[in-house]
């Protein structure tokens, strides 16, 4: 039976569309039940449209207060009985309840713990990346906490960057590694090669 998958969006959608064409592709066994955008003008918004996918706008604008805007979050995550809720670009602090717990997925574009933490998130981490001029990145995907960052990881992905590269082709480069260590993640997950138990990822 296919998994059902929850997704957080903040952006333009393309880690949503991503993840739903390894679906259709047969290569991720699952179905998004829902997706949850942060604003109403986002193009994540208008990529589940025209994916067909079932997308509810839960925003700042909609629900200023933020107690009642998690509540409301959390209610409409729990509510589509997800196996696994993964975030694709969600830019606030999910509060994960504990029947949520060892099932909220994020991904990283960077090398954890590096250039991780509050702040650190797209384009910022690629700008301080190219800044201290190193010689290796990638990608992090992870079991999402109560923190930023910081959760335990199931895989990373990494990515050599040529000498002087800008911030700019650092962030191509490692989300064209994103689009293929998420799906990878997941599935493994579902699949029971990769484990949540006690806190920690476990392999078999």
């Amino acid at each position: 039976m296919a998994a059902r998958l929850v997704v957080l969006a903040s952006g333009g959608g393309r880690t949503l569309e991503n993840l739903q064409n390894h679906i259709l592709e047969g290569k991720l066994n699952a179905r998004i039940e829902l997706v949850i955008v942060s604003d109403a003008k986002l193009g994540a918004l208008e990529k589940a449209e025209k994916l067909g996918l079932s997308v509810l706008v839960i925003s700042k604008k909609s629900y200023p207060d933020r107690t009642q805007r998690e509540h409301r979050l959390l209610g409409s995550i729990l509510e589509a009985r997800p196996d696994y809720v993964v975030l694709a670009g969600w830019l606030q602090l999910l509060p994960i309840p504990p029947e949520l717990e060892g099932r909220v997925l994020n991904i990283h574009p960077a090398l954890l713990p590096a250039f991780g933490g509050k702040g650190f998130y797209g384009q910022h981490v690629h700008q301080a990346v190219s800044a201290a001029q190193i010689s290796l990145t990638g990608c992090t995907v992870h079991f999402a906490t109560s923190q930023y960052d910081v959760g335990p990881i199931v895989l990373q992905a990494y990515v050599s960057i040529e000498p002087g590269a800008d911030a700019g082709a650092i962030a191509r480069a490692v989300f064209e590694k994103e689009c293929q260590a998420y799906p990878e993640a997941i599935q493994s997950l579902i699949e029971g090669r990769a484990h949540w138990q006690a806190g920690e990822v476990t392999w078999s």
